[in-house]
């Protein structure tokens, strides 16, 4: 698969935007804040529903404007697609597939990108909440059901929480909620398959992952991901300490021997209900979850160098890609590298640029086009406050 075309309209710092695009590479140039970014963070939002930079949609809409539009033509063989996202100011989101109304959390299912950005280098070194990210993002495109899943996950837990605060502060004991339990059974429900499609991605990105890293450094250093359940006795968000992130020894292994995930979950419910009275918040779940990322066994967050915390990251996105490219009837996933060249040395640059060449599409935003590997420069296009350059200098209005 590859995008098109791209449109956008009050989308950032764009009044209006279109761009011809192609199969190969394309790299977007210019200086910093004239908008090269906002364009390739289009297509991420298009495929994940979400932007790397920012958490809500808001920041989306161009100042003054009622909301953002975003219009893709995605091209696999000779099938063709028009994807078509209204972010509003006001009110529920809309989407188009072929001028057909369609929900937005339904455009992953057309929609595939891969985004290397510098703000990755949290995969490794960053709090818990960034891995899940990554984790969720992927687990949209490969199934896109899954938003729905979450969305309602979220909403139970935010629930389930405004409850709980609200015995904290009347004082209340846990026999006095019997509407707790019904909250209970909802979160399981839904947090047990979350939980379950993070254990199959976490055991399908192994093998890609090995791969990816070793194209970039040419060396085995063993990279490998373990899973870190709040349900098992983990507690990943409750300290910063490398232990926190250990599981109670009593309940270690149950996720590979023990009983079943919702039973794991309501038990951990029950053990922690006084905790949770007392803090007015929800203690076991996705939401508390993390993956620990290892090099040659020891973690890689506190162990690994920064070239070695860069290579992690960097594998990791290759090897969703791979993933996607395996898994997606419409083809290669498009590869967006997002200035991050410019966060790599000479090497792993050029080691890098090769893992990617197979790719159907590949779209590099640079500030220096020096900084990019000439193999990914064949096509150019300028960026310039906010409007699409062509090379005599010309916008496109």
């Amino acid at each position: 698969m590859h995008v098109a075309r791209l449109s956008l309209t009050d989308y950032r710092n764009y009044a209006r935007a279109d761009v011809e695009l192609g199969p190969g590479a394309t790299v977007l140039v210019g200086r910093n804040g004239q908008g090269k970014t906002n364009l390739v963070e289009s297509i991420g939002y298009l495929s994940t529903l979400s932007s790397h930079r920012v958490s809500g949609d808001q920041a989306l809409i161009r100042a003054g404007a009622d909301a953002a539009i975003v219009r893709a033509l995605l091209a696999h063989g000779e099938r063709q697609l028009l994807v078509e996202l209204q972010l509003n100011r006001q009110g529920a989101n809309r989407a188009q597939l072929n001028r057909s109304a369609v929900k937005p959390r339904d455009l992953p299912r057309y929609a595939h990108s891969v985004l290397f950005a510098p703000e990755d280098l949290a995969i490794v070194r960053g709090e818990p909440s960034v891995r899940r990210r990554l984790l969720d993002e992927l687990l949209v495109q490969r199934t896109p059901r899954l938003a729905g899943v979450m969305s309602d996950y979220e909403r139970v837990l935010k629930q389930r929480n405004t409850l709980l605060k609200s015995a904290r502060a009347r004082g209340l004991a846990a026999s006095a909620l019997p509407t707790l339990d019904i909250w209970d059974e909802r979160l399981v429900e839904l947090g047990s398959e979350l939980i379950d499609q993070r254990l199959a991605l976490i055991a399908d990105l192994a093998e890609p992952l090995a791969a990816a890293y070793q194209s970039i450094v040419d060396a085995d250093h063993a990279p490998s991901l373990r899973p870190v359940l709040s349900i098992d006795g983990a507690d990943p968000d409750g300290d910063d300490d490398a232990t926190a992130s250990e599981p109670d020894p009593a309940m270690r292994g149950a996720e590979a021997s023990g009983p079943a995930t919702a039973e794991r979950f309501a038990t951990a419910l029950r053990t922690r209900r006084s905790r949770e009275l007392e803090r007015g918040l929800t203690l076991s779940g996705p939401h508390r979850d993390d993956v620990q990322l290892l090099l040659n066994a020891l973690p890689a967050k506190g162990y690994a160098s920064h070239g070695e915390s860069w290579s992690f990251a960097l594998a990791l996105r290759l090897a969703s890609a791979e993933l996607l490219r395996r898994d997606s009837a419409t083809g290669d996933p498009v590869i967006v590298l997002d200035d991050v060249f410019a966060e790599l040395d000479r090497l792993r640059r050029e080691r890098l640029a090769e893992a990617i060449g197979g790719f159907e599409q590949v779209l590099v935003t640079a500030a220096v086009l020096e900084d990019v590997p000439a193999p990914l420069a064949a096509k150019i296009v300028h960026i310039h406050a906010g409007r699409i350059v062509d090379d005599r200098g010309e916008s496109d209005g």
